[in-house]
């Protein structure tokens, strides 16, 4: 009979284990698949000054963009990731010759908010790997640069100069373009680029996170009151949509807010944006362009925004400190890897991406569902975070 009881308490001790943690996922084997992917497109890539950014349907290669485009920095941050991965001679000699041209983006005139996610990506990650100094100088100019679009006024910066239709605009995206001035501030930049990296994360969250914890993609502000004028979409489906990518920057974002300021109100803010992402989640465990399209299940997916998410989550749960949060979004990220890490999202022979089933532009017809770069960029960054984490973890308990 005691034995019984005991045999009893184990099945249900399995149970809940099951009902709580994802299955178990090798990160090995989804790094390996991106080493193969990543490898073709060295093949195809020949130009430094050309980044692969989509694939046509139909086709294998990548189309390229010039340096100025808001994407080039995710190649040479691929590549960064992939050296990161296997310490590859060749691919280090790979990611120094794409990241070098986008020193161009720190000592010019700001187009427009793009900058961390060209040169953070790029510069940041070779810094963070090589301790090149120089990288680090492109860093900090790269952070004055993208300083001069802050509109003490509102408190933001200011995303897209460009766009006359708005006073001052300031979108979710920009978010994520924080951390290079956080970085910058600890490095020489400067106490100004983090007052005005935590400014713009306050304004953000007071305007342009929703009270359904959703957000704006864009928030429109008077550049000379500061005042909050209305919230836009620009890429979703509908003003007050939720729009998938521009929920997880802001997952990410504040997040990242939250671990460089120590505040807060910004880690609840990432908690209650990424909660509301997990609870309209389809069954499929990857999200739709927008969450709100009539068209669902037949509108688009974003593989992009999994990605971006399941960054967002293990950044969360290193932050947290309840115990079951922590473990909650850190089995979020890494249910997301193993649904991404599968035969529907993988590329392998279809073409030279990692990932397939991205949605940029909806709206303007642009880049549906097919591979994007910046997707492949964070699956990436997610699996070597998860890699990392998951390491430390067997090492603290040795």
């Amino acid at each position: 009979m005691r034995k019984l009881l005991i045999l009893s308490q184990l099945v249900l001790v399995a149970l809940m284990i099951s009902c709580t943690t994802p299955q178990e996922f090798d990160t090995k084997v989804s790094l390996d698949y991106c080493l193969e992917q990543v490898t073709k497109s060295i093949g195809q890539t020949q130009y430094a000054d050309s980044f692969p950014r989509n694939i046509d349907p139909g086709k294998k290669e990548w189309n390229y963009v010039g340096v100025k485009d808001w994407t080039s920095g995710f190649y040479p941050g691929v590549l960064w990731y992939a050296y990161e991965y296997t310490g590859n001679e060749e691919i280090l000699k790979q990611a120094k010759k794409f990241t070098e041209p986008i020193k161009y983006i720190a000592f010019n005139k700001a187009y427009d908010h793009d900058i961390g996610f060209q040169v953070y990506c790029s510069f940041g990650n070779g810094y963070r790997l090589t301790g090149n100094k120089a990288y680090k100088e492109v860093m900090l100019a790269a952070a004055d640069t993208l300083a001069t679009l802050y509109n003490p006024h509102v408190g933001t910066i200011h995303s897209w100069p460009r766009k006359k239709e708005y006073s001052h605009n300031t979108i979710i995206d920009n978010m994520m373009n924080l951390e290079l001035l956080f970085w910058a501030s600890k490095n020489g930049g400067g106490q100004q680029l983090y007052q005005m990296a935590e400014s713009h994360a306050e304004v953000t969250m007071k305007n342009i996170v929703r009270s359904d914890n959703a957000v704006y993609h864009v928030g429109d502000f008077d550049k000379e009151t500061g005042e909050f004028i209305k919230g836009h979409t620009h890429q979703g489906y509908a003003d007050e949509s939720m729009w998938a990518r521009g929920q997880t920057w802001g997952i990410y974002g504040f997040a990242i807010a939250s671990r460089e300021t120590g505040r807060k109100d910004f880690l609840e803010t990432s908690k209650k944006l990424a909660d509301h992402f997990l609870e309209r989640m389809p069954e499929d465990g990857i999200p739709f362009w927008d969450f709100d399209d009539p068209r669902i299940p037949k509108a688009p997916k974003d593989a992009s925004a999994a990605a971006i998410a399941a960054c967002g989550m293990l950044e969360l749960s290193n932050q947290v400190e309840e115990r079951e949060l922590a473990h909650k979004y850190k089995n979020a990220a890494e249910t997301l890897l193993s649904t991404l890490s599968s035969d529907k999202y993988w590329s392998r022979e279809t073409n030279n991406a990692i990932l397939l089933h991205s949605t940029g532009n909806h709206p303007r017809n642009s880049e549906i569902d097919v591979p994007i770069i910046y997707a492949d960029y964070y699956f990436m960054e997610a699996l070597l975070r998860l890699k990392r984490m998951d390491e430390g973890e067997m090492m603290a308990y040795q």
